[in-house]
């Protein structure tokens, strides 16, 4: 059995959880987030703390088991505290900015490249680093990767899109004979 999926999830104040079959809604002070589980685990709610058990024994539900739990556990924290994912611009000439909702960057291309914030997804721009604020945690993880798609790190002088926490491997590049 799944050790993650044997831990309960504790509901805080200001979060109120809905279970209608296969669907759970998890509304708070950020917002509301719906998921349809999959039928073969079971979600059974005893005061203030959800527990997750699969019905069947078969390497899926076990499969599924320590997912479900920890695919809950962020919709409840999404709700509660929200998600946010940092990057960081390198690089001369390379910005970015807020136009309303819309992120706008400049990054060496011809143009500037725009970007619509999705539902539930805003940005923050300070400097050089943009933040992706969000209670969705796959959302948020999904707009911060495509916007680091746009222009990932170079190895050799380091310059483009990088996460906050993420270390860059730089290669020593060519050197002159003598």
């Amino acid at each position: 059995m799944s050790r993650i999926g044997k831990q309960p999830i504790v509901i805080p104040q200001g979060v109120a959880v809905e279970i209608e079959g296969v669907e759970i809604k998890v509304k708070g002070p950020q917002g509301t987030l719906e998921r349809k589980i999959h039928p073969r685990i079971e979600i059974k709610r005893e005061d203030n703390q959800l527990l997750v058990s699969p019905r069947g024994n078969t390497k899926l539900d076990k499969s599924l088991y320590g997912l479900t739990r920890t695919l809950i556990a962020n919709m409840v924290k999404g709700v509660t505290q929200g998600f946010e994912k940092t990057l960081e611009i390198t690089g001369l000439g390379y910005r970015a900015q807020k136009k309303g909702e819309t992120l706008v960057l400049n990054l060496g291309f011809s143009h500037p490249v725009e970007i619509a914030p999705p539902e539930g997804i805003s940005f923050q721009v300070e400097g050089s680093t943009i933040k992706v604020l969000g209670t969705d945690k796959e959302k948020v993880g999904q707009v911060a990767a495509d916007i680091r798609k746009l222009r990932k790190p170079e190895p050799y002088k380091g310059t483009g899109i990088k996460y906050q926490s993420e270390h860059i491997r730089r290669k020593q590049g060519k050197t002159m004979a003598k």
